[in-house]
């Protein structure tokens, strides 16, 4: 088990899925947390249930991320990990749509899967810094497997995630290059039983089987089984990792397709 004891993280997209089980295992694992979500509810009555406090936020407002940090800073003395977890999809392949609807569709899942995850590092930086006894952290940001095997029906979430784990390697390499113990490393998860998937279950009887079958696991992913891998990431079991992929997708990219 990591030694996560005494540290204190922000988890965004707390509310369901990923971003729950991460709030859940962190605080398990004696962290100190708050969780953020768009979704006021269900994100204070995951924390509430997990022993952690809430804030509203949404991702891409870059004016309220020093305001998050600052909350979890003045709360527990200090911020030790970022999880950047909140993102949404768009649905939209690259001409399935008007103009309008398409450029709308990809401002809005690039401002809150690329550059609110981009603002939250940043903000995320400048309170690790100053961390008592020195610049200490630790940065997980989550992709998908659609960063390196992109999706035709979502050209939007496809690029995002593709560009979070670039950003990931540019804020690793910063970091080092400046001397500072500052971590940043990206989890890749494959297909994970969440509520999106249910939704579309109900809508396409069939589906969650359907995409069980691309890990040769024939099987989902429980959201636990991610947030373990964003909990090692997250400790100082791993400090000579930085600017580093971990795959949680069940062997998906490690078969050829036709097999």
């Amino acid at each position: 088990m990591p030694d996560l004891k005494g540290k204190v993280a922000i988890v965004t997209g707390c509310a369901s899925g990923i971003g729950a089980a991460t709030v859940r295992r962190l605080r398990a694992d004696g962290v100190e947390v708050l969780g953020t979500d768009v979704d006021a509810a269900r994100g204070q009555a995951l924390c509430d249930a997990a022993g952690a406090r809430f804030a509203v936020q949404n991702v891409s407002d870059r004016a309220l991320w020093p305001q998050i940090v600052a909350e979890a800073v003045a709360a527990f003395g200090r911020l030790d990990i970022l999880v950047n977890n909140a993102g949404m999809v768009s649905g939209a392949g690259i001409g399935d749509h008007d103009d309008a609807a398409m450029f709308a569709a990809w401002d809005k899942v690039l401002a809150v899967n690329l550059t609110g995850t981009m603002a939250g590092c940043r903000a995320a930086i400048a309170a690790m810094r100053d961390n008592p006894g020195g610049a200490k952290g630790a940065i997980v940001n989550i992709a998908s497997t659609t960063a390196i095997t992109p999706l035709p029906t979502d050209v939007g979430y496809s690029a995002s995630k593709a560009a979070v784990r670039a950003l990931s390697k540019s804020v690793a390499t910063w970091c080092a290059q400046a001397g500072l113990n500052i971590r940043c490393n990206t989890v890749i998860p494959g297909a994970t039983h969440t509520g999106i998937l249910d939704a579309t279950e109900a809508q396409m009887p069939g589906f969650l089987a359907m995409v069980a079958k691309t890990s040769p696991l024939n099987r989902l992913a429980d959201p636990s089984e991610t947030a373990a891998a964003i909990a090692f990431l997250a400790s100082d079991e791993c400090p000579f990792m930085t600017g580093a992929d971990m795959l949680v997708d069940g062997g998906a990219l490690a078969i050829h397709p036709g097999f």
